[in-house]
């Protein structure tokens, strides 16, 4: 007991905490580079094809032509390439492979001159795998063989792509016909798709499986699970058994520690007569139309969801009014992902920008115009890029597309123009958190919470500037793992800090915990969230040409990443029970006991509970290579991103609002009933949605991968099948009760705050007047 408790002690110095930090820090940076360097040295080649007399059949130019019709027409909105984008259509490159399989049996077939018998089916059959995996790739000359039947293919392949993009009665049609009419803009785009599936399936030289590792699962193609993808899954979960094991042991010293030990040195509990004192300082009070923004960003964002959840369904047409015409699958979901992280990020800017002067030392000179120009540049921001999101798939900007309507990139839909500004805006978010909080950053405390706030921020910042590396003449496979940098980096590791940040923050101020005790949360939850999230990365690259060690480092880190959220999670249960234990110390010394926000905590809890089952329980099914490589693409992955996005960071986004605005409005006009309805609305219609559908429906579709292949469990056929469809129109109970019950009211209390906003002072006042200066808020 005396040397766990040693341990314990050591633990709770900052001035050790160097050493673990560095140590991970530096084995995960050292990782990333190592995948970045095999990206690029490993990447499959983008050749010539060419037949035996050297005719050219797919020139490399033709390819990357087609990559640039992908984009333009936002494609990754409708279908996917290597599984990532949206399952509204095929996977093009599984759709393509299988295509190329039939059509090699097909070549075969009509060139036998006799009836075959099914032992010669069998010989034709293998020869088909035979062609598809044999790599006849030449460096020297960039080119790539085709055989007589794999030319046949090549023409099989662009007249499927015709069909369905001309043919409204096509059963893979694209709706609404007439998307894309260009006929050699069709045909650029079928070789890339070609180029997709020669990637799954040739050999990759020196191994016996594609570049892929054999994904996408299609037998016929010859792509089974390899050897590897097994094993790694094995040590996979032997990694995260050791993870679990190792967090629970010292968790189980930190439970010695008492609520006192959490409370103590916690400014008082912020209560309704503590409301009433308080007035905001002018930038605090400037915060608000970043949340009377952000809601109504909110939304429209959910509105989008349902027009494209329409789509899937085919309930389009609304007084004679064709919305799939209008508003293509393309739009309405481009819109719904990227106004996500629209109404976030005000959020997220919004509350860093409201607790500044509670923290630091007054306003500094030109904080407010600072504010005001950032939300002046984030406004133009996302009104252009909505508009520019809808003119750019629709043919109206031509070659500016890119620049000022959409990208083609899932999560990163908007113009490069827009993505300048939004680098502007993070830049500015940083420098004026710097600015608010220089005054009380002490260099000799590098771990305090202001400047964990500071470097949350500054690493969001330059996350973002991997979105500017990759051009459109990029090898998709070396593109998209520049578009994980900032994805996956922002969601799974320093979104995760920065909502550990926050919700810290919230506490300390809603006097429910001490400084110090947040402190070591933050530290702890940073250093884990950083040691499985940089590397966890790996899990979004099975698939997509990388090497089996990448395979290896995703297998086992993204395991991990559990680990944390567990940890939060036991936190959790000791934060939910921190109102009543100081409701009673504080009627023990004759002071109000009535907590003033129990809505804000609510949705607290919303946070670490979704963090649990949505990022953690719903992430870990889906991230072990084998289970991921039957399941990549599917619903289970929406499943899981539905259930992490809204219900960790949509709970703490709409928890900043209503905590900010608890300051900022008048406590008479506050109804505690309708924020608890809008919280169980929520967090109920998002249950029920997971409930009644995505997980159910990913499950479905899972199954159906691996009895017909992944192909058919991506296409029309299955999409429109009555058990998809059944669950689909499911979805609608949870909805509407997200939709009803819980969005319109939030949209309801923000718009009746703007009449009831208290006027605002020089300096933080009430409940923080004396405080300022206490251990608990510096």
């Amino acid at each position: 007991m005396k040397t766990e408790l040693s341990f314990l002690s050591y633990l709770m110095k900052p001035k050790n905490w160097w050493l673990p930090f560095l140590l991970i820090f530096t084995v995960s940076i050292s990782g990333l580079i190592f995948i970045g360097y095999q990206t690029y040295s490993e990447a499959p080649p983008i050749p010539d094809f060419v037949d035996s007399q050297g005719q050219v059949h797919i020139s490399q130019s033709d390819i990357l032509a087609g990559q640039e019709v992908f984009h333009r027409y936002a494609l990754m909105e409708y279908g996917s390439m290597f599984g990532d984008g949206a399952l509204r259509g095929p996977d093009f490159t599984a759709q393509s492979l299988h295509i190329q399989a039939e059509s090699i049996k097909d070549f075969y077939l009509i060139e036998s001159p006799k009836e075959v018998s099914p032992l010669e089916i069998a010989g034709i059959e293998a020869q088909v795998k035979t062609e598809i995996k044999l790599n006849r790739y030449d460096p020297e000359t960039n080119q790539t063989h085709l055989s007589s039947a794999q030319i046949f293919a090549v023409s099989e392949v662009g007249s499927f792509y015709q069909k369905m993009f001309f043919d409204p009665d096509f059963h893979e049609a694209f709706k609404p016909a007439g998307y894309l009419t260009d006929t050699k803009e069709i045909e650029q785009l079928s070789k890339f798709f070609y180029w997709g599936a020669w990637v799954c399936s040739v050999t990759r030289p020196g191994e016996n499986y594609s570049y892929t590792h054999n994904w996408p699962y299609d037998p016929e193609a010859g792509n089974t699970p390899t050897a590897s993808t097994m094993l790694w899954s094995i040590l996979g979960l032997f990694g995260l058994i050791l993870g679990l094991g190792a967090v629970m042991y010292y968790y189980g010293q930190f439970e010695q520690l008492s609520d006192d030990y959490y409370s103590k040195g916690a400014s008082e509990m912020v209560t309704e007569a503590k409301l009433r004192t308080f007035r905001p300082t002018p930038t605090q009070r400037a915060t608000f139309k970043f949340f009377f923004v952000a809601i109504l960003l909110f939304l429209i964002q959910v509105l989008a969801g349902v027009l494209t959840v329409h789509d899937f369904v085919g309930l389009t047409n609304f007084f004679g009014l064709d919305l799939q015409a209008l508003i293509p699958v393309t739009i309405s979901r481009s819109w719904h992902l990227q106004i996500s992280l629209y109404w976030i990020s005000a959020c997220w800017v919004g509350i860093s920008f409201f607790v500044l002067p509670l923290l630091g030392k007054g306003e500094p000179k030109g904080q407010l115009k600072l504010i005001n120009l950032l939300f002046g540049i984030f406004f133009v921001l996302v009104a252009g890029s909505i508009v520019g999101i809808y003119l750019g798939p629709k043919g109206f900007l031509g070659g500016l597309s890119r620049w000022i309507g959409h990208q083609g990139w899932e999560f990163v839909e908007l113009g490069r123009v827009y993505q300048y500004m939004l680098l502007l805006v993070f830049a500015l978010w940083a420098v004026i958190v710097y600015r608010g909080l220089k005054g009380v950053m002490d260099k000799t405390r590098p771990w305090e919470l202001p400047n964990w706030l500071v470097y949350a921020v500054v690493c969001i910042l330059l996350l973002l500037i991997s979105g500017f590396v990759a051009s459109p003449e990029t090898n998709f496979v070396v593109a998209d793992f520049w578009r994980w940098m900032v994805v996956h980096m922002w969601v799974e590791a320093f979104f995760e800090v920065f909502t550990t940040i926050i919700v810290g923050y919230m506490m300390v101020m809603m006097g429910l915990v001490s400084r110090q005790a947040v402190t070591k949360v933050v530290y702890l939850a940073a250093l884990l969230f950083l040691g499985s999230g940089l590397l966890g990365i790996s899990h979004n690259f099975y698939w997509n040409a990388k090497p089996v060690a990448t395979l290896a480092l995703g297998s086992v880190f993204s395991t991990l990443q559990v680990v944390p959220l567990i940890l939060l999670t036991l936190e959790a249960w000791r934060m939910q029970r921190m109102p009543q234990v100081l409701a009673k110390k504080q009627e023990e010394f004759g002071r109000s006991s009535l907590f003033a926000m129990p809505g804000v905590f609510l949705y607290i809890l919303g946070v670490n509970f979704w963090n649990f089952f949505g990022a953690g329980v719903f992430g870990l099914i889906i991230n072990l290579p084998i289970a991921n490589y039957y399941e990549h693409g599917t619903y289970l992955t929406v499943n899981h991103g539905h259930a992490a996005l809204m219900g960790v960071y949509g709970n703490l986004s709409i928890a900043a609002i209503l905590f900010a605005i608890r300051f900022l409005v008048k406590p008479e006009v506050w109804n505690p009933s309708l924020v608890k309805i809008s919280f169980w609305s929520i967090n109920l219609g998002l249950a029920l949605m997971v409930v009644l559908d995505l997980f159910p429906a990913g499950i479905h579709q899972l199954f159906t991968v691996m009895d017909k292949g992944y192909w058919f469990a991506r296409s029309q056929e299955f999409i429109g099948s009555a058990p998809f469809q059944t669950m689909t129109w499911l979805r609608i109970v949870g909805g509407s009760i997200f939709l009803l019950g819980g969005v319109l009211p939030l949209v309801w209390i923000v718009l009746k705050s703007t009449k009831h906003l208290k006027p605002k002072s020089l300096l933080a006042s009430g409940p923080f007047r004396q405080e300022r200066k206490s251990p608990a808020l510096n």
